[in-house]
């Protein structure tokens, strides 16, 4: 008797269906990916018990023939692709076949759809891969699928099932990758009567970003846009200060199909060396767009999982953008001051006639009337004249001068110090003053020039000939006048050193720029870098013996291959049989260390195609060293040291954030400090 036999359809199309349904959330995908593919632009999701009972995805895509329905839940069935050719050239989400045969499987599916040129729609129900129903019926334009009870007929799937929450997460993961990787697209998802998700469809890869993370994530972002070698990367990556504690914000789209890659994700993190704190990790909404074939995306069931053709290219092409957008747009912290009064107008202007005469004169109103009896309504009144205002100025009080016989013998011995200045600029004759009207005009460059065309030339005194002066042309002048005020741009202001804080913090002034400098975290990373850029010939220290070191053979290629970078960093290595290697010198300092692992951790590195193939240890030497030779916390430093720390930090943008992944500066202008001090709104 045969052993062999060929397995029924019911039972094969069961296995083949597990291969593509494992949960609810995998129907979602596989209907979704149709709807856009169908060219919808407004699709809805909606589940119920997480999706185990009742699912319902509808778009107004270009619908199915009447006359295709029953031949779509054929498996291999597709109007994707055509010929093996096609295959070079994917560009749509769906090419395979399986999905609705292998969804019609394992559930009860229901389905509506109406042609724009049609004037009926159609009704086509089936249950575990058996045609129930196909009908004309009244739908709009577009497709709607129903699908019921999954794994009705396959109890053993039903119940490694999880709870209806785990399941309904699932689904609102799988909607958020579609909803990111297709910003035109408008999408809302609805859990058991409630809507979750919903997005504008208005194209912006922000305004995705923010209906599905919300703003707190979205303001932490910094614009990625970059291309290498035919490789255009773009999107957004987070701010090192607000990494997240664990990997699952990274996304990444590859021609808008969300895809894992261990490629990209080890790209991205080597963007972020030595920026994050332990235990962070880098957040990113990244779009990769590469040409079709360089990828192949038939590897895997659910096409997850895709495979590059130069994986050492799209590891560079990553890298390169996100460290490119870290360096020209992550700008120093920023303190942000809260925008709400500390205090109110009848709190702030609500002072006593008893204690109103030295704060009105040199806190309110310096230019008040000092008589230190002035009457309770003079007071409210200099108050008044204090407040910002708005408008033509025709209700600002006119202000008055101050006259030194005014000033009691008992106000003089009350000023000191610097105060004495003070009373000898009272002392002096003052004309009366008035507050000009302002109006808000910007001047444009051709006023100017207009403005400088009419003003009198200077004449030149003539050397070669008797006259005594010659008049420079006017328009040369104006024209050259023109290419400066054009071409020109106002030079950085340098930082200067105003003080310290807590012998901790060095405050500076860099034109209207508050500066507050951690002195230990900015001089940990000054020196950090000065050692890694000068640790490019490391000197090594030959052993006695040479220690073996055992490899997987990829990771032996892949070492062997780049012994030349080996030993700039140190190390001495031979080939030996395949797939050990020979370590006979290591750098000096790794002191004691077994240089085992560490030629373990470098093969790793070129395994993956890290750009620095040093591991991790180095960097741990290094900011060992730069951490016991930066001053500290609560060391008295001299003036002349905090200001040549800043001058040697301040503009660099390569620090940022100490080693260990704390902000080195955070800054603040001078206009939020002048909004607490109300002298603006």
């Amino acid at each position: 008797m045969t052993e062999i036999k060929v397995l029924s359809k019911e039972v094969s199309e069961l296995i083949a269906a597990g291969e593509v349904i494992d949960r609810p959330a995998s129907i979602i995908k596989e209907l979704l990916e149709n709807a856009i593919d169908a060219g919808a632009n407004v699709i809805t999701v909606e589940i119920k018990n997480g999706g185990r009972t009742y699912i319902r995805v509808t778009d107004n895509g270009k619908g199915i023939a009447p006359d295709d329905l029953p031949t779509a839940f054929l498996r291999h069935a597709t109007s994707k692709i055509t010929e093996k050719k096609d295959l070079d050239g994917i560009m749509t989400l769906g090419f395979r076949g399986e999905a609705l045969a292998s969804i019609c499987a394992v559930s009860k599916v229901d389905v509506l759809t109406k042609r724009l040129e049609d004037d009926y729609g159609t009704h086509y129900a089936i249950e575990g891969a058996v045609e129930k129903v196909c009908e004309q019926c009244g739908c709009p334009d577009g497709t709607t699928f129903v699908v019921r009870d999954i794994f009705y007929n396959v109890p053993a799937r039903l119940k490694f099932l999880k709870k209806d929450v785990s399941e309904g997460n699932h689904a609102a993961d799988l909607v958020t990758k579609l909803t990111l990787s297709h910003p035109e697209i408008s999408f809302k998802f609805i859990r058991d009567n409630k809507v979750e998700i919903l997005t504008a469809g208005d194209g912006k890869i922000y305004s995705a970003v923010y209906s599905v993370y919300g703003r707190e994530f979205a303001n932490s972002l910094l614009e990625v846009d970059y291309s290498w070698q035919g490789i255009h990367v773009g999107g957004y990556a987070v701010k090192p200060l607000s990494a997240k504690p664990n990997r699952r914000f990274q996304n990444f789209f590859v021609n808008k199909r969300f895809v894992k890659s261990k490629a990209c994700a080890a790209a991205l993190e080597e963007a972020y060396r030595n920026l994050l704190m332990t235990g962070k990790f880098p957040a990113c909404v990244l779009y990769i767009d590469i040409p079709p074939n360089t990828i192949d995306v038939n590897v895997h069931p659910t096409k997850i999982e895709v495979r590059f053709s130069d994986e050492k290219l799209m590891h560079e092409a990553v890298f390169f953008a996100v460290k490119n957008a870290l360096m020209k747009n992550d700008k120093p912290n920023e303190m942000k001051l809260e925008s709400r009064r500390n205090f109110s107008d009848s709190e702030l202007f609500n002072v006593s006639p008893k204690d109103s005469g030295v704060q009105l004169k040199f806190g309110l109103n310096e230019r008040a009337d000092n008589s230190e009896n002035a009457p309770e309504s003079a007071v409210r009144e200099s108050a008044k004249s204090s407040q910002p205002f708005a408008g033509n100025g025709k209700d600002v009080p006119e202000l008055k001068t101050v006259e030194t016989s005014k000033i009691t013998a008992d106000e003089k011995s009350r000023l000191n110090g610097n105060d004495d200045l003070f009373l000898a600029s009272l002392e002096q004759e003052k004309p009366e003053i008035k507050e000009p009207e302002f109006t808000s005009h910007r001047i444009t460059v051709e006023e100017i020039n207009k403005a400088v065309s009419e003003i009198p030339l200077p004449e030149e005194p003539q050397e070669d000939k008797g006259e005594a002066f010659k008049f420079i042309d006017a328009e040369s002048f104006t024209k050259k006048r023109t290419v400066i005020l054009e071409e020109s741009e106002p030079e950085k202001p340098k930082p200067v050193v105003v003080g310290e804080l807590f012998k901790t913090y060095v405050v500076a002034q860099a034109g209207d720029e508050m500066i507050l400098m951690d002195k230990h975290a900015a001089h940990e990373r000054y020196i950090f870098e000065k050692i890694k850029n000068n640790a490019n010939e490391l000197e090594p220290q030959m052993l006695l013996e040479p220690i073996m070191v055992l490899l997987s053979y990829d990771e032996y290629d892949a070492l062997t291959a780049n012994i030349d970078k080996v030993s700039t960093l140190g190390f001495v290595i031979e080939a030996d049989v395949a797939p050990t290697v020979a370590v006979k010198g290591v750098p000096i300092i790794l002191g004691d260390d077994n240089p085992t692992d560490i030629v373990c951790g470098l093969a790793k590195n070129f395994l993956d195609n890290k750009l620095n193939p040093q591991v991790e240890i180095f960097d741990d030497l290094y900011h060992s060293i730069a951490c016991k030779a930066a001053i500290k916390a609560n060391d008295t430093n001299s003036g002349i040291e905090l200001q040549a720390l800043v001058n040697a930090v301040y503009g660099q943008e390569n620090i940022r954030y100490c080693p260990h992944g704390r902000p080195v500066m955070i800054t603040l202008t001078k206009k939020d400090i002048e909004k607490q001090f109300r002298r603006i709104l």
